[in-house]
């Protein structure tokens, strides 16, 4: 359906990426600039969104965006929804969709439809719309081209009043998805935490060590201990010193329970913890909870 070199440097452009941080120190018309095309064609959102800065995650931001259309008036909310173009329309057609929405539909398959699949999706179109009034708003991200057609029959039996709601309920979809293609990945870290259950506290004074391995071959990337909070002063790994592989904490348990209570007899000395990272960008956390006689771990956060 992309026809021409507009559209194609269309589906090509991408959002150039930002830190949260660099979206938060954003004035009001930088800020409608940039996070105002997560909305098709309403830029109104993002200036009323920006009011309620610094945003603590792109969740926070997120919430506030869709807030901002929930409270809006009815003409605000049907002006939202006939931003939208139709799916595999006439503007997809002749190539002027903005960037997001042309890759959204190439991405759901709508570049490449037959000639029969092209009159349906007219057909329904023109039948939704003479409805309605406004255009069919599915997530493209989320459906491919049988699922839309499934959606077209499914809410074409729907009332207006069901179907403003349930465009809305796309829209903030869609919203979702672009606001992550705005925002750098946050940068990965791996953290541990030990815990003492015999004595009911945070284990202080814990030497942590963490090894890379790589078949037979075993690196020891660093020595840590534990503070008062049974945690290291700063995360074990982080950002680009965060690499997928398999790992090893190696705690010395055997020493802290030995100085807490003298005279205890030693059993668990060394407690070796292996574990892999497949996502440099995930967030690791790694804990050790144990008494003198007994161990367990698990994935945190």
């Amino acid at each position: 359906m992309q026809n021409g070199a507009e559209s194609n440097a269309n589906a090509a452009q991408q959002p150039a990426r930002r830190t949260l941080a660099e979206i938060n120190s954003l004035d009001a018309e930088a800020f409608a600039k940039v996070v105002g095309p997560v909305f098709e064609g309403s830029p109104w959102i993002a200036r009323q969104a920006w009011k309620r800065r610094p945003f603590a995650s792109l969740e926070a931001l997120h919430h506030v965006l869709c807030e901002a259309v929930l409270s809006a008036s009815e003409g605000d909310q049907l002006a939202l929804i006939q931003a939208h173009p139709d799916l595999a329309g006439r503007a997809a057609q002749t190539g002027i969709l903005t960037a997001a929405s042309a890759r959204e539909q190439a991405g759901a398959g709508l570049n490449a439809l037959t000639v029969a699949e092209t009159a349906l999706f007219e057909s329904y179109n023109r039948q939704y719309r003479e409805k309605f009034g406004f255009p069919f708003v599915i997530c493209a991200r989320l459906n491919r081209k049988e699922a839309m057609l499934q959606g077209f029959s499914r809410r074409l039996t729907h009332s207006r009043d069901q179907e403003i709601q349930t465009a809305l309920q796309e829209i903030f979809k869609i919203a979702e998805l672009r606001l992550g293609d705005l925002a750098c990945p946050a940068p990965g870290r791996l953290t541990t935490h030990v815990l003492d259950t015999a004595h009911g506290c945070p284990a202080r004074d814990v030497e942590i060590e963490l090894w890379s391995l790589s078949g037979e071959k075993r690196t020891l990337l660093l020595r840590a201990r534990t503070n008062a909070e049974g945690r290291t002063d700063e995360p074990l790994a982080a950002g680009d010193k965060l690499a997928t592989g398999e790992y090893e904490l190696v705690f010395g348990v055997g020493d802290y329970f030995e100085a807490f209570s003298p005279g205890t007899p030693r059993f668990l000395d060394w407690v070796p913890v292996r574990f892999c990272i497949t996502d440099r960008h995930g967030v690791y956390h790694v804990p050790l909870v144990c008494s003198p006689w007994g161990y367990s771990t698990y994935r945190g956060s």
